[in-house]
């Protein structure tokens, strides 16, 4: 007996879906991020994000985490969606849109290892011009705006800094992604009214009066703004 099921045939175009990962880390007072070199055509020699082109088994998640670890050797990254990408003329092979992710992590964290049709994959100041593939200047313009909003409602410095830090460390962190000065008494004031950190001075050893205090984020009220969500304008 003939299987009465159908099956649908579109007559529309079908674009290829590709990822783009964004990974951002703060090393020795730099706001970082993680590049890979191509070795393949198009845009050979050039430097761009890690990424690729979405499996038909596969969600778009599935395809950055494995992007990540094929490309650059991470693993175990939280990754957020970052925007979707459409212009027509991305992609010179044809009509492709990219899905972007961004994360945040301590780059001392991660061993770097180039693979798959990777030449190097190496971390860069945000501060540096470099000619990018594709459209990966704008990805990188977009997630940096992101990062700006996201710093003002989540407390990201426990992604992006050492277990213990001082708050000229914390302080810097805001400067540095805001790119703009911030008021140094009215930042300590706001982020001590908040609870959010653990002061590890009486630990100290032989402290200097006038030294930095050390600090470390309270997990739990950490987890909890985190959820909850705040606004942290300085």
């Amino acid at each position: 007996m003939a299987s009465s099921a159908k099956k649908y045939v579109y007559e529309y175009p079908r674009p290829a879906v590709t990822v783009d990962c964004v990974i951002f880390g703060f090393d020795k007072n730099q706001l970082k991020v993680l590049l890979t070199k191509r070795a393949i055509e198009p845009f050979l020699g050039k430097w761009a994000f890690p990424g690729g082109f979405i499996q038909e088994e596969e969600t778009a998640d599935d395809c950055a985490l494995r992007k990540l670890q094929e490309e650059a050797g991470l693993k175990d990254i939280f990754l957020e969606q970052l925007y979707t990408f459409s212009d027509l003329a991305r992609d010179p092979r044809g009509r492709v849109i990219s899905i972007a992710y961004y994360a945040l992590v301590k780059p001392e964290t991660y061993i770097l290892e180039a693979g798959a049709d990777i030449e190097a994959v190496k971390w860069f100041g945000i501060a540096e011009n470099k000619d990018l593939a594709f459209d990966h200047k704008q990805i990188l313009n977009t997630a940096i705006e992101r990062l700006k909003g996201k710093i003002r409602y989540q407390p990201i410095g426990f992604e992006l800094l050492p277990e213990q830090f001082t708050l000229p460390d914390l302080h810097n962190l805001y400067e540095t992604v805001l790119q703009r000065s911030i008021d140094r008494g009215n930042f300590r004031k706001k982020i001590l009214s908040m609870g959010l950190l653990i002061d590890h001075s009486d630990k100290q050893k032989d402290r200097r009066a006038r030294a930095a205090k050390i600090y470390s984020f309270d997990r739990v009220k950490y987890k909890e703004l985190t959820e909850s969500g705040f606004y942290f304008e300085v």
